[in-house]
């Protein structure tokens, strides 16, 4: 028998329940998946709490690396004893072991553990995506701003900026957590809770602002973020932290310098296979070279699923959190 966190009703962490669970043999097109490493994320809080709706009773988590145990009949380019990745749905990946569809799978490197693997794939990802599909005009020499820096997703992102020649202008809440992102590529850290944002970010460019904010937080950083963009700039809004950002004014955006909002979705940039595969092999490539490290800062028993919510929740969590076994 296997074991999963379910849960029954949106609400806080208290809603997570550790249960056995039947996991059955594997259909067309699935493998079984024995897991040795779970990812937690930000965004399993918004199907906890029903900001994304999930049909109940569900699983929880979106991510997670493993082994694969059974295959099921009609799958190609997998098979049993493969080490395997994932993100995305469906739901569930708070689990010991699951059956899921290989169209989800990515292989995984000999020379990206487990862990390393649950704790970057969906921020690895999101982070290649921002980079290398969301803002394709950022080169050697400009400067971007970051929101969240010291976080799993700006951890990697620093990083991976820092390899293209792209500043980065960081916030964070703690000089603890600025010195981390220091650590890791951001050129200058801002202490949101001391320092003004905007006046900082445009001291730092000369009055001109940036030409994209990279932003995670949402609803209380949205105002800040498009008033220290320059003219005809990107506002990048892929999380709401604080919550979902409020109603865009078509005429705001003029009236700034004619500016830019997208609020992209991974999903939509790993669902070609061909795309994933692009995405997945240069952030594996990073990884496997050392050019880019994943910070595990906390570990978690499966079963201990309601505190981990509890720790990311309350922003006292530093790069990335992962469950293992």
């Amino acid at each position: 028998m296997a074991n999963a966190i379910r849960f029954y009703e949106t609400g806080g962490p208290e809603v997570l329940k550790w249960e056995t669970v039947e996991v059955g043999d594997p259909g067309a097109g699935e493998v079984r998946v024995r897991h040795e490493a779970v990812g937690l994320n930000f965004a399993d809080t918004y199907f906890r709490t029903g900001m994304y709706p999930a049909p109940l009773p569900a699983g929880m988590g979106v991510e997670a690396a493993g082994v694969i145990e059974a295959v099921g009949p009609g799958v190609e380019g997998f098979a049993e004893g493969d080490r395997v990745t994932y993100t995305g749905s469906p739901l569930g990946a708070y689990s010991t072991e699951r059956v899921m569809p290989i169209d989800s799978l990515i292989h995984l490197p000999d020379a990206i553990p487990f862990e390393t693997a649950a704790a970057m794939t969906m921020r690895g990802l999101t982070t290649s995506y921002l980079l290398r599909r969301i803002a394709p005009q950022l080169k050697a020499g400009d400067t971007v701003l970051l929101h969240a820096a010291a976080g799993g997703v700006g951890l990697l992102f620093c990083q991976w900026a820092r390899e293209l020649g792209i500043t980065v202008i960081g916030t964070t809440s703690t000089e603890e957590k600025a010195a981390v992102a220091k650590a890791h590529g951001a050129e200058h850290i801002i202490n949101y809770r001391t320092e003004n944002v905007v006046e900082r970010v445009r001291e730092l460019t000369d009055g001109k602002g940036v030409p994209v904010v990279f932003d995670s937080i949402g609803a209380t950083t949205f105002d800040d973020s498009l008033d220290c963009l320059s003219r005809r700039g990107l506002l990048v809004g892929f999380g709401t932290a604080s919550g979902p950002i409020p109603p865009i004014d078509a005429l705001q955006l003029a009236m700034k310098g004619s500016l830019y909002v997208t609020r992209p979705a991974l999903a939509d940039y790993i669902a070609d296979p061909a795309e994933r595969a692009e995405l997945a092999g240069e952030l594996f490539g990073h990884v496997a070279a050392g050019r880019i490290k994943v910070e595990i800062n906390q570990h978690y028993a499966l079963e201990e699923a309601q505190q981990a919510h509890k720790d990311l929740e309350s922003g006292s969590s530093v790069g990335s959190s992962v469950f293992t076994f």
